[in-house]
């Protein structure tokens, strides 16, 4: 029997993905599986394009949720200090310098369970502010109401990060604080206010090959599929329960992006946390297998992040180029973006000032949460 036979090589959006179907999708041989995953990065992507978004901690830390990775949870001791929320004006300037650098979209997160009431107006402000400069704008706050959901389309947000972590199965042995079911509900009203979603998993916290199938048959039953999907590599955070967890294969790491991208053919597959501990070769092989989006900057707030100069060489090497607008859903050619280059050094951020999120407790966050 041809194994290429049994492989769907359309970019038609599915929801109703069974579990032998993904199991068997990863159960391909690797170069079968990122051909696959190439092919219909191709019919919705521009495969030499990679979109970065730039992350800032509005608060950090002092977080009530007991997620096992996150460096910002109150229950564990990692030596973070927690610290209010930022000014208005200080986030604003943060976003100016993310946008001169060749940043597309500006994300803001913080270490809540959920924002309260007192906390929104400059939330709103924060995103109107951002807004003007140009800039696509994305929160994660933990969870929102269907009331705060509208109060930030209004404003000019443009996409939410809630990530699920893991399959419902295994995210009960990470999180107690707080429910799958409200994540998903988090997620619903996003969706049915009008807002982008962004929501993706951690690989590596010790679940299993199903685990890691099942989180992505939840996030590709969405509807509409979430237009961003990060996928991290756990990063290990001494003082957490995850801190000595064992290593992932990174083949198997790899493996799952091949299977993102083509379980959701039209959303943004960002590789997110865990790229410091990336080979150049392994973040070559994460594009190939359909990965399009990045964070970029020294810090992804708790751990650290490949320098921007690093990722600029790396892309230069690839002949890939920095993407500077998204489109909705919709493939990518030559006329639908538009590419820039970075034109700032890193001396010129403020680390204390512009940093990018790897943990946002609260269940909110880009890259691990």
């Amino acid at each position: 029997m041809d194994i290429m036979s049994d492989m769907a090589t359309t970019s038609t959006i599915r929801h109703d993905w069974l579990l032998r179907e993904v199991l068997n999708l990863y159960a391909l041989p690797f170069n079968d599986l990122l051909h696959q995953a190439q092919v219909i990065h191709r019919q919705n992507f521009n495969p030499n394009k990679i979109q970065v978004s730039s992350l800032l901690s509005i608060k950090t830390g002092g977080c009530s949720e007991d997620c096992k990775y996150c460096p910002q949870s109150a229950h564990y001791d990692t030596g973070l200090k927690a610290s209010k929320m930022m000014d208005v004006a200080a986030v604003v300037a943060a976003a100016k310098k993310a946008k001169e650098a060749g940043a597309g979209r500006f994300c803001m997160g913080a270490a809540w369970t959920s924002p309260k009431d007192r906390d929104m107006g400059n939330v709103i402000e924060m995103v109107k502010g951002v807004k003007e400069l140009g800039l696509e704008t994305c929160l994660t706050l933990g969870m929102l109401t269907k009331e705060q959901t509208q109060q930030l389309k209004v404003a000019g947000l443009d996409y939410y990060n809630h990530n699920i972590d893991s399959s419902e199965e295994y995210y009960k042995e990470i999180i107690t604080t707080r429910s799958y079911a409200e994540r998903l509900e988090t997620l619903e009203n996003v969706s049915n206010a009008g807002l982008k979603t962004c929501s993706g998993g951690i690989i590596g916290m010790g679940e299993s090959l199903e685990d890691r199938a099942k989180m992505l048959i939840t996030l590709a039953s969405l509807s509409p599929q979430p237009q961003s999907v990060p996928i991290n590599m756990l990063v290990k955070v001494e003082g957490t329960p995850l801190g000595h967890v064992e290593e992932i294969d990174l083949f198997d790491f790899i493996r799952t992006i091949a299977v993102a991208r083509i379980m959701m053919p039209q959303s943004y597959v960002r590789l997110s946390a865990g790229r410091e501990q990336m080979s150049d070769e392994m973040q070559a092989l994460c594009f190939h297998a359909g990965a399009n989006s990045i964070f970029y900057g020294e810090k992804l707030l708790t751990t650290s992040n490949p320098s921007m100069n690093e990722d600029l060489k790396l892309l230069e090497r690839l002949g890939m180029e920095i993407e500077k607008e998204t489109s909705d859903m919709a493939a990518n050619d030559d006329q639908s973006t538009k590419t820039t280059s970075f034109a700032m050094e890193e001396d010129d951020w403020d680390d204390e000032e512009v940093t990018n999120i790897g943990c946002c407790g609260g269940g909110c966050c880009f890259s691990h949460d």
